[in-house]
């Protein structure tokens, strides 16, 4: 049974991952590079992956969409700090993870992740599967219909699964998605929610599917909305500033790459939300009543969008 529905969430990933790169593709004009990848048995980690890459796009200055599927011997501490009965049981770990980095600051940065663990008890209990996932949106310029369109479009997909699922797991992606060192939200958020079982495979799978089919309805309108407006290298360098911001999160606070690194994963994969480029500046403050400061101030903030 276990196996069959690890079958079951691979073709879905697989497709998923497919459906998503066509689709960006298509607006970029640029093909993802597609690199496949496998680990041997033998080591901490094995198993294999697609890792698709577009880098220096028109649209995307970089977008990566890895797929991977692997197994080890031991649960990593990332994926049992809420279950420690499994603490050093044998796994399998399957995932699409996205992060998608425009060139143009008007177009936010997205991040989408779906995924799924099974674990077997060392004590020989039932296997255990799990489901995780969600996506949240980073802007560096605000708009308001931009980020309410992103929630409601996060609630649609949600609904059918519990009025209760949307309000519990967007509180959970601002609690997560949160910079503790900086007191800062990375975005406006979105959905989030890790260790799900509670609807059992089937609930789960179905809910982890939605999500995933929801993103395109979510992200693409705002791109075309953005995708031309003018800018200047003001705009630009306040973006780059802020992706700061996304790799202090992802290196420092992320549990799916801390996840990845601790099991031995591929790392060129596990790295792909990594923007092309990036700055620091010592205590840059923007001008009050400036739209970078009404970003920081007023927008990266924990609101109801809906």
């Amino acid at each position: 049974m276990i196996q069959t529905h690890v079958e079951t969430m691979r073709e879905y990933l697989l497709g998923l991952q497919q459906r998503i790169t066509s689709a960006i593709s298509e607006i970029d004009g640029k093909a993802f590079l597609s690199d496949a990848w496998e680990k041997p048995p033998g080591e901490p980690l094995q198993g294999n992956g697609i890792t698709q890459i577009l880098e220096g796009g028109t649209v995307f200055e970089r977008a990566g969409c890895g797929f991977s599927h692997v197994s080890g011997s031991r649960l990593p501490p990332s994926a049992t700090q809420h279950r420690p009965e499994l603490a050093g049981a044998p796994f399998e770990a399957l995932g699409v993870s996205l992060v998608f980095h425009p060139r143009n600051p008007y177009v936010p940065t997205v991040h989408m992740n779906v995924r799924m663990i099974t674990a077997q008890p060392a004590d020989g209990a039932e296997a255990v599967s799990w489901f995780g996932g969600g996506m949240d949106l980073t802007p560096y310029y605000a708009f308001e219909e931009d980020a309410v369109h992103f929630h409601r479009t996060c609630a649609q997909a949600l609904e059918p699964f519990g009025s209760d699922k949307y309000p519990r797991f967007k509180a959970w992606c601002d609690e997560y998605f949160y910079l503790k060192h900086r007191d800062e939200q990375r975005g406006i958020g979105g959905v989030f929610y890790d260790d799900f079982s509670e609807l059992g495979f089937d609930g789960g799978f179905a809910m982890t599917r939605a999500v995933g089919d929801a993103f395109l309805h979510a992200y693409l309108p705002i791109v075309r909305r953005r995708m031309d407006t003018p800018y200047t290298e003001r705009e630009r360098q306040f973006q780059l500033y802020r992706r700061g911001r996304y790799v202090e999160f992802n290196l420092v606070w992320d549990r799916g790459t801390h996840f990845g690194l601790q099991s031995g994963g591929r790392s060129e994969s596990i790295l792909l939300s990594m923007p092309p480029l990036v700055r620091w500046a010592y205590n840059e403050r923007p001008q009050p009543g400036s739209p970078e400061y009404r970003l920081i101030h007023e927008f990266l903030v924990r609101r109801d969008w809906l």
